[in-house]
């Protein structure tokens, strides 16, 4: 008996729903099959499913981009050979992975790991990978996000499931504040100088002003609320001012929105200008280009495949928000100015490519920028780093060999190392197979 999705099958699932007895009689006949072929049961593919699903990708395609051709290409030497780190003192899930830089008598890195049994690690980054220091139960939940804090010292902030947010000094091994402003999974912090803001899946987003000597965020000292669950946060610099003003991305919306250090709307920047109602991602991850303030990676919840868009970013003004701007005055120029927009927005996006990273609506996307911002890395749930040129969007990498094929990767980060007194281009990934990887 041929399978249910075969081709022989489907005809006669066709054949049948439209009564074309004599034919359907002839072609059981000499496609040998049963009598009883192509009766169609709730889920059977159908030869118009096939075709609805051929007319939904091919429209689908009409909104990737692929880059120039022309331009910086993809370096190499870039990370490929992996390291399995095996001094974790137990194998759990990996949640969060980075290697953030600290302030002793010189500055030093480690490597930060966040697993899903409580606890965080810092790792040396000399080719021993040693254990700097072990946390356990720093938080009351699984740490989400971690990040280092302040000009001097070994100080850490960490954002857990339960909705804490935890200010914790190293050297003097204390906790120096506490917060529990979130109700659940605060699952990004971002630190601009003394400025502190912290994304949560209660719709909410806080911004702190840590004390002079960043021993304490306080109270909140702006919020908002958003209308679904923020994705991601990141700082971006704006070219009228001193100051940076904040990205935020929210789940249901392909749209990043910007705001002020007050947590006011300044404006918003659409990922799908011209696309339909159907055509819905998030953007759940984003990352500022290290040579290039002004492009973002963008990596989206689109399924069955991750998509990456590189973008140039249209900031807003500082001086007006949306709702001070003017409304033209008739339809018709209501509806100029919106192409005029719209137009702005689809010439933004420079690469808009799919990555062939499979994911599921449960997955979390990630994507990070190479140091020389040649290209971006990005993760995928089976067991598979890919590498994507910029100016191209073409996957010029395949990392395998790091993690058990078929296994999530939940977190990556890529930068420069000091290493025996050698910079060295690192990727670091963490995943569900219990594996720490350093690639380089």
């Amino acid at each position: 008996m041929p399978a249910p999705d075969s081709p022989p099958i489907i005809v006669a699932r066709f054949l049948r729903a439209n009564n074309y007895n004599d034919t359907l009689s002839a072609f059981i006949l000499e496609a040998g099959l049963s009598r009883d072929a192509g009766v169609i049961e709730k889920g059977d593919l159908t030869i118009e499913k096939i075709l609805e699903e051929k007319k939904v990708f091919d429209l689908t395609l009409r909104f990737e981009k692929p880059g120039l051709e022309d331009g910086e290409k993809w370096t190499l030497p870039a990370p490929s050979n992996p390291t399995h780190i095996s001094t974790l003192p137990s194998a759990t899930n990996i949640l969060h992975v980075s290697v953030q830089k600290f302030h002793g008598e010189k500055p030093f890195q480690l490597l930060l790991a966040s697993t899903a049994d409580r606890n965080l690690h810092l790792i040396t980054t000399d080719m021993t990978f040693s254990i700097y220091k072990s946390l356990p139960y720093l938080q009351d939940s699984p740490i989400l996000s971690c990040i280092s804090f302040g000009e001097q010292g070994l100080k850490t902030i960490t954002t857990g499931m339960s909705g804490q947010v935890v200010l914790y000094d190293h050297e003097m091994a204390r906790v120096c504040d506490e917060r529990k402003d979130h109700k659940k999974y605060v699952v990004k912090v971002a630190t601009w100088d003394k400025i502190v803001v912290t994304a949560g899946w209660d719709n909410k987003v806080f911004l702190y002003h840590a004390s002079g000597d960043f021993s304490s965020l306080g109270s909140p000292v702006a919020a908002t609320t958003l209308s679904t669950n923020p994705e991601t946060i990141t700082f971006v610099d704006h070219p009228d001012s001193d100051h940076p003003i904040l990205l935020i991305t929210r789940r249901d919306s392909t749209s990043l929105y910007y705001y002020s250090l007050e947590l006011k709307l300044l404006g918003s920047q659409n990922l799908a200008p011209y696309s339909n109602s159907w055509v819905t991602f998030t953007p759940a991850s984003v990352e500022v280009c290290p040579k290039d303030p002004t492009l973002l990676a963008v990596a989206t919840s689109a399924v069955p495949h991750m998509k990456v868009i590189i973008v140039k970013l249209l900031l807003p003004s500082l001086t007006q928000s949306p709702s001070n701007l003017a409304s033209p005055v008739t339809q018709a120029a209501q509806t100029r100015n919106n192409l005029a927009i719209q137009d702005r927005e689809e010439a933004a996006i420079q690469v808009h490519v799919s990555t062939m990273a499979p994911q599921t609506p449960y997955s979390t996307p990630q994507v990070v920028w190479r140091p020389n911002g040649a290209g971006v890395f990005v993760n995928g749930d089976d067991g598979v780093i890919r590498g994507l040129e910029a100016k191209t969007g073409k996957i010029v990498a395949t990392l395998q060999g790091g993690h058990e094929l078929g296994s999530k990767i939940r977190s990556i980060w890529c930068g420069v190392i000091e290493v025996e007194e050698r910079r060295k281009e690192w990727l670091v990934t963490g995943g569900f197979d219990h594996r720490l990887v350093v690639w380089d």
